[in-house]
């Protein structure tokens, strides 16, 4: 028997045909979220390090305000996001005063932030998640009844012997091969973008220490102003 696609497919039954045709969206839906993810990462970094390099000059000279509205131009970018949120928390606390100090209202927004940017990073990965794990169950499905139906055929034609079974087997097989085809990709990108994301978050926390350090320096440094004004 010659390894013949067209011909396996037409010697299929319905449901087997159901079950390769599963598969196929799985493999879709596996192509469509890692593309859609590479795409993203690719225009965060992008954005971000855009960001960086505008918002620099502006965070040495301390002007928050500029750092806000630069982080508004890069909306692809996770830390421009972060950072927009943590300054705009830290200038309410220290117009308003309340119970909690600006530093405290800037941490407490970056804790929120970071649990949004983490789950924004993440988004479609159960999809990889899913197809790892089950397609290859699927793909042993359509197997199972494929050695059914060719069992099925020899008792209707009473004939039997192992080359009247083997092509129905071969046949059949081919839809577990096809599950592990879907799932293998799906588990190794599945695993390469946790890593990524993983990094992105380390990052992201770091430079959220970086700020929260410069934002209690600068805010000590004023309040001893206003203290030796009031003086």
């Amino acid at each position: 028997m010659t390894f013949d696609l067209a011909h396996i497919w037409a010697h299929m039954s319905i449901l087997s045909k159901i079950i390769a045709g599963c598969l196929f969206l799985m493999a879709i839906a596996s192509v469509g979220v890692v593309v859609e993810r590479f795409i993203a990462f690719a225009k965060a970094a992008s954005a971000s390090r855009s960001f960086v390099a505008q918002a620099r000059p502006a965070l040495e000279n301390w002007e928050l305000e500029k750092i806000g509205e630069i982080a508004k131009k890069h909306k692809a970018s996770p830390l421009a996001g972060l950072f927009e949120r943590m300054t705009s928390k830290y200038l309410e606390g220290v117009n308003q005063k309340g119970s909690m100090t600006p530093i405290e209202l800037a941490r407490n927004e970056a804790t929120r932030r970071l649990e949004a940017i983490g789950a924004e990073l993440r988004r479609g990965m159960t999809v990889l998640a899913s197809v790892g794990s089950v397609s290859p169950f699927v793909g042993l499905l359509g197997t199972v009844v494929g050695i059914i139906a060719a069992f099925q055929g020899i008792a209707s034609t009473g004939s039997g012997g192992l080359g009247a079974v083997s092509a129905g087997i071969s046949e059949a097989l081919i839809e577990t091969a096809f599950g592990l085809m879907v799932a293998i990709p799906a588990v190794l990108f599945y695993n390469y973008l946790s890593g990524r994301v993983s990094s992105i978050e380390l990052a992201l926390t770091g430079s959220v220490g970086e700020l929260l350090d410069e934002m209690e320096n600068n805010h000590g440094r004023e309040s001893r102003k206003r203290v030796e004004k009031a003086a």
